[in-house]
């Protein structure tokens, strides 16, 4: 009975499914890895596709079926839990994923707390790596890479799991651990979309790696488009700043004055900000100013009532009369407005 368990545990991580709640005394592990292993082992290996999925033909179709022919490997699962497949690297070994899908924020106050939990609790949750396929001893990071940064830090190796992924299945499993962590800002996911298109990738990878449909894909390519390489890289991730302020920030800046927003970006004090602050600044900088509408102006009879209200803009006087307090003068003062403009004109002179 016990080893039935145990197999069904590590079926459930393999396929993606959560696990049952841990005794309290293991939530020390949570901590040192901020991430579910259950997603992670779930972005890299998906349940078998239904048959009508099985139809599928092409890149997509060659991609999907070698993520199930990986689900299938449940012996691979008691390995991952048992540490027999898990293998120490060198941190100097592991490069990025060609298709980068994070924008660098040196202000980052989550990297110190992963820091320290790997110090304290070591990393408990390996990275998926796949050989490098142009260096040789090398290897290429699916996903993981915040804790590979960390060990770089901390001067460790890397606990790390080596799979013989292809272009396509790597950028799907490093899409998927993504999309489950849901760690990822709008504008972080729209480059990354940007970045897999501009790649070569078909849409229909990308809507798999993304977990997004067509209209939501070009959505978010349309914005990535948009928004200046530099911008980006001086702003960070602003996980605060969604779609419609990020579309803002980048039809504004069309019409900045690129001089003051250069003084912005280059300010320390911007710098020394957090991402969602740098977020507010450059938006406030580009945003266009709008004029302070006059305060509007009451004419009253001598009796003191409020008989009309004088609202002024920089292209116009709107003149409204309160027909509670003097019935019919509107109607009085619009027939007379020819005898009115006449005489306007003729002390014009």
């Amino acid at each position: 009975m016990g080893a039935g368990m145990s197999r069904k545990t590590n079926l459930d991580a393999l396929f993606g499914r959560r696990a049952d709640p841990k005794p309290p005394t293991e939530g020390e592990f949570a901590a040192a890895n901020l991430d579910s292993p259950a997603s992670e082992f779930a972005a890299a290996n998906q349940p078998p596709a239904p048959p009508t999925e099985r139809r599928r033909s092409g890149a997509i179709g060659a991609m999907s079926g070698a993520l199930r022919s990986l689900a299938a490997q449940a012996d691979a699962a008691v390995g991952l839990q048992t540490g027999a497949n898990v293998v120490e690297l060198d941190p100097a070994l592991i490069d990025d994923s060609f298709i980068a899908d994070r924008v660098a924020d040196p202000n980052d106050p989550s990297l110190a707390t992963l820091v320290e939990s790997v110090r304290e609790s070591g990393q408990q949750v390996p990275v998926l790596v796949r050989p490098h396929p142009t260096a040789p001893g090398r290897y290429q990071i699916a996903y993981g890479r915040r804790r590979t940064r960390a060990a770089r830090i901390l001067e460790r190796s890397v606990r790390a799991v080596i799979r013989p992924l292809t272009d396509a299945e790597l950028v799907v499993a490093q899409g998927k651990e993504n999309l489950e962590r849901r760690d990822l800002s709008f504008i972080e996911r729209a480059f990354f979309a940007l970045r897999l298109e501009q790649h070569g990738f078909p849409r229909e990878t990308i809507t798999s790696a993304m977990g997004v449909g067509k209209g939501d894909l070009s959505s978010l390519i349309s914005v990535a488009k948009t928004v200046p390489d530099d911008v980006l890289a001086a702003i960070g991730p602003a996980p605060a700043a969604g779609r419609p302020r990020w579309r803002d920030l980048a039809e504004h800046m069309q019409a900045a004055d690129q001089r003051a927003l250069t003084a912005v970006l280059g300010d320390p004090a911007f710098q020394a900000k957090g991402t969602d602050e740098r977020f507010a600044a450059v938006y406030a900088a580009v945003a266009p100013k709008t004029e302070r509408k006059p305060k509007a102006q009451t004419w009253k009879d001598a009796q003191g009532r409020k008989v009309a209200r004088v609202e002024r803009a920089a292209d116009r006087v709107a003149l409204s009369f309160d027909e509670t307090v003097e019935p019919g003068l509107a109607d009085y003062v619009l027939d007379r407005l020819p005898e009115i403009l006449a005489a306007y004109r003729a002390s014009k002179g």
